[in-house]
């Protein structure tokens, strides 16, 4: 298995994805978009890109904007029907949500590692 500092932002996030129980105590939507955001801020504070642009992508992808961040665009888009309650989505629900993040980010990295990078 590849290290994880060796990976690719895709890779990570596969990995992450198909083994979510190494990252997170529990595995749940809100426990993985809470690592996702710690994993955001520590690339930025590092000199990295982090999700720069994820929020903006999911509304493109989407084709509208609401008042929710990330996690909630994730949402509309896993769940069309909507939810009660981010903390406690039915088992279905959250299985779905967790499905489709991971697929969302997958397609999300895989546009970035083809962009050219902007210089400035």
């Amino acid at each position: 298995m590849t290290q994880l500092s060796e990976m690719s932002e895709r890779e990570y996030f596969a990995n992450v994805g198909q083994r979510p129980g190494m990252f997170v105590a529990k595995t749940s939507f809100h426990m993985l978009t809470a690592f996702l955001t710690g994993y955001d801020q520590h690339a930025l504070r590092h000199g990295g890109h982090g999700l720069d642009g994820w929020h903006e992508w999911l509304v493109a992808r989407r084709g509208r904007d609401c008042n929710h961040a990330w996690p909630g665009q994730v949402l509309h888009i896993a769940i069309p029907g909507g939810w009660d309650s981010i903390w406690d989505l039915p088992p279905e629900d959250e299985k779905q949500a967790i499905k489709v993040l991971f697929e969302l980010l997958d397609e999300f990295a895989a546009e970035h590692e083809t962009a050219p990078i902007a210089s400035g």
